[in-house]
């Protein structure tokens, strides 16, 4: 059985080192990443145009608190410290990995801000 909780850990390292084609490997073709603010992500290609060019978030580390696990999904509690908008921001963070087939298909953010 896939260790979820190791996958999403990989998920914000890959995120923080901005190694975007061993993030790309963790999802699904056809993901669904809903975040606030904004529409859904839809499908592998939509997905990696955001991290390749429209992240609103730069230079910045993700710091995991929780990771629990249930089934096939994996909530996950954490801050992130960075830049949005030119700007050094910090907040708190929750995502939801929905997994299929040892790959992400979901993906939920909620964050404390209007826009990530």
């Amino acid at each position: 059985m896939t260790d979820y909780a190791e996958r999403v850990h990989e998920y914000y390292d890959a995120v923080d080192a901005d190694r975007i084609d061993d993030l790309l490997d963790l999802f699904a073709d056809d993901v669904v990443y809903d975040r606030p603010g904004q529409p859904p992500i839809e499908g592998k290609a939509e997905l990696e145009a955001f991290y390749r060019e429209g992240r609103p978030l730069e230079d910045g580390s993700h710091t995991v608190h929780d990771v629990l696990v249930d089934g096939s999904r994996a909530a996950v509690r954490g801050t992130f410290s960075g830049v949005q908008d030119g700007e050094d921001v910090e907040f708190g963070f929750a995502d939801v990995h929905v997994f299929e087939d040892g790959r992400i298909a979901e993906r939920y953010t909620y964050t404390d801000r209007d826009t990530v």
